[in-house]
Order: C-alpha cells, then structure tokens, then sequence
C-alpha cells in the first residue's frame, strides 16, 4: 500500500473530526439571543403543571393502570400481533444511528467552493444535527432516570402490582418509568413537526401507535408511556429552544416562540448533490 493510499483516508478522517469539532463548538457556544426566561414556562405556571403531573400520574397508576393491563388478553389476536409488529421501531437506535451516520458522512465531504451550496450544506447539517440532538438528549436522560425510579414494568414480581418499585435497582425489569420508546416517539415528533409542519399529523400517528404498542406488548403501564410523552416532548422543545438561542436553524419570533430559519429548495438541494457527486 503506497504513502498516497494511506493519506487518503486519513484525510478524510481529519476533515470529518475537524467539521464535527466546529459542530460541537457551535451548539455549546454562548447563546447570541436571551428569550428573556430560561425554561418553557414562567416558574409558577411551572410548579403548577409540575404539581398536576403528578396528580395525574398517582391517579393513573391507581386506577387507570392495572385496568388497561388485564384488558389487553380480551383484544384481538391480530391488534396484538400488529402493535408486536411495529414497537421495535420506537427504539432511538432507529433514529440515532441513520442520523449520526448522515452527519459524519456529511461532516467527511470535500470543502465546497461555491457560497451557496456551503450554505445548502451547512443548513442540512444542522437539521441533521437538531434531530438527533432533540431525540438523543431526552433519551439519555429517560435511560437515567428510569433505573433511579426502578418501578417494576407489568408482572414483573409475580403479580400485577402497578405500585411496586426498587429505586436504584439499574434492572430491566424495574426500569418501567418512563418508557424509553414514547420517549423517542414523541421527541421525534416534536423534532420532525418543528421542520415540516406539514408532516405533524404523521408523526403524531406514530408517535401515538408506538405508545400504544408498549402497553399492548404489557412492557409498560399506561402512566408509564404518558410519562415518556412528556419527557420526549419537553426535552425536545428545551433543544430546539437551546438552538434557537444559537441561532442554529431556529430563532426567535415576536411570540416568543422558537421559528426555523427557511430551508434549502429542492432546487438547491439538487444542485449540491451534482456538485459533490461530481467530485
């Protein structure tokens, strides 16, 4: 193998490392717009919805939980076998692992020379990026908790008890609250919704399904996948507020509310993939 064979490679490694350490740099810079309060809701309409979850949440569990379990033996053989079916696909590695690849795939192209398509690049980039981040954040904070909560999922102990935990367990089996795919679900639905309006109907409807499976598959209890809904919604609004305030695909509008910069025509998306098919 000749010094040219090796180089290649390794360029490509370094440009890719270089192009993700900017990325990284840009989304833990200091925020260049103060939305003029940190969180999504003032403080006292914070503790207020907070105190509401969990009345909500310990009126679920008692009444609502042990219920919808013993009904799902009465469904359908066939709505079983269809939310069997179709789980697996709230798992987050469905989503991370395409997107992470995409983004080092992207972060290894050739420089571009023209204006327009480093721009066409960068925009796509950073959508990429906002996805992953909106579904990876919520994620790994649902994969911490669960296991500190360590509440038993459906038989799990001998018998249907929606009020057993061993906090601290760090067990499968006692890692029901909150259920790691609604989580992903619904952050990838506030993510997706967030770029193509047009799309929230879809991703919503399946968002709803994936939470749905989890209770007929009896991994989780109806409380548990309206807690991972909230979970995935809350974290990927606090994401897309933290790129909002670096000005990365989102700014602030005059509500207050975070809005996506314009994305990239067709027209110009095509333009680019000529350009580095043809190097």
């Amino acid at each position: 193998m000749s010094a040219q064979d090796i180089a290649a490679p390794v360029a490509v490694w370094r440009r890719c490392g270089n192009n993700v350490g900017v990325a990284l740099a840009a989304l833990t810079r200091k925020p260049r717009i103060d939305p003029k309060r940190p969180w999504l809701l003032p403080q006292r309409e914070l503790a207020i919805a907070a105190v509401a979850a969990v009345v909500v949440f310990v009126l679920g569990m008692l009444l609502i939980d042990a219920p919808a379990i013993r009904l799902v033996p009465r469904l359908p053989h066939w709505v079983v076998s269809f939310f069997e079916s179709i789980t697996d696909y709230g798992k987050s590695g469905y989503v991370l692992w395409p997107l992470g690849l995409l983004f080092l795939a992207l972060a290894a192209l050739p420089p571009l020379t023209s204006k327009m398509q480093q721009r066409v690049l960068a925009a796509v980039m950073v959508r990429a990026g906002f996805v992953f981040t909106a579904v990876a954040v919520p994620g790994l904070f649902d994969t911490t908790i669960k296991r500190l909560i360590g509440r038993a999922r459906p038989m799990v102990g001998g018998s249907l008890d929606p009020t057993l935990f061993h906090p601290f367990a760090w067990r499968p089996d006692y890692a029901s609250l909150p259920s790691g795919h609604a989580t992903t679900s619904f952050a990838l639905m506030v993510a997706v919704a967030s770029l193509w309006p047009r799309a929230r109907t879809y991703v919503l409807i399946y968002a709803l399904l994936i939470a749905t499976s989890r209770v007929v598959v009896t991994a989780h209890y109806p409380t548990d996948v309206a807690a991972g809904a909230l979970v995935g919604i809350t974290g990927a609004l606090l994401v897309r507020r933290w790129f909002a305030m670096r000005r990365l695909g989102f700014s602030f509008g005059p509500d207050g509310v975070p809005h996506q910069y314009p994305g990239p025509s067709l027209k110009r998306l095509k333009a680019v993939a000529r350009a580095v098919l043809a190097d």
